[in-house]
């Protein structure tokens, strides 16, 4: 068993157990168009468990969120190669959204990315998601670049990042 992370508003989170991972791998399909294979969430959770996390509703995996960690170019600094954490799933059923569901499950993720000494956490939304882009304004992000046809139906991507001041001390 997990220990809880938080509790708030009837819903429990923690970090991911591999008992999870199909009822993560469950939502994904309904409710992302893309999806993933069982080595990459399994990956995914031994790179980074601080940042793999669940989140329950009683006995319902209501969301998810699963992040990694990189080396590449600041998106603050001119000149700058950092470590920096990835946002790279993060998805809650449509029963249980306008909760606060997904702005926890961000929060405790950039806590988790912190621990592992990231300086900046980065991730790619849809530009047609406004409500997902509003929910990481409001947490810091801000969108730095319009990545084009990104995604696989040609969708444009905003890459949306921020940075960790807790990190560089």
């Amino acid at each position: 068993m997990q220990a809880i992370l938080r509790e708030e508003n009837g819903c429990v989170y923690r970090r991911a157990a591999h008992g999870d991972l199909i009822p993560v791998m469950e939502i994904n399909l309904k409710t992302l168009p893309e999806h993933y294979s069982d080595y990459f969430y399994e990956s995914l959770m031994a790179e980074l468990p601080e940042a793999f996390l669940v989140a329950l509703v009683g006995d319902v995996h209501a969301g998810y969120i699963m992040c990694k960690t990189e080396y590449g170019f600041s998106s603050f600094r001119r000149l700058g190669f950092v470590k920096k954490g990835h946002l790279v799933s993060v998805a809650v059923l449509p029963e249980h959204r306008k909760r606060g569901i997904g702005k926890v499950l961000v929060d405790e993720a950039v806590k988790g990315t912190r621990t592992r000494k990231c300086v900046e956490m980065y991730l790619e939304v849809r530009c047609s998601n406004n409500g997902a882009i509003r929910l990481y304004e409001n947490l810091g992000f801000v969108i730095k670049q319009q990545l084009k046809s990104y995604y696989r139906d040609g969708e444009d991507a905003f890459m949306m990042a921020i940075e960790l001041e807790d990190a560089k001390k």
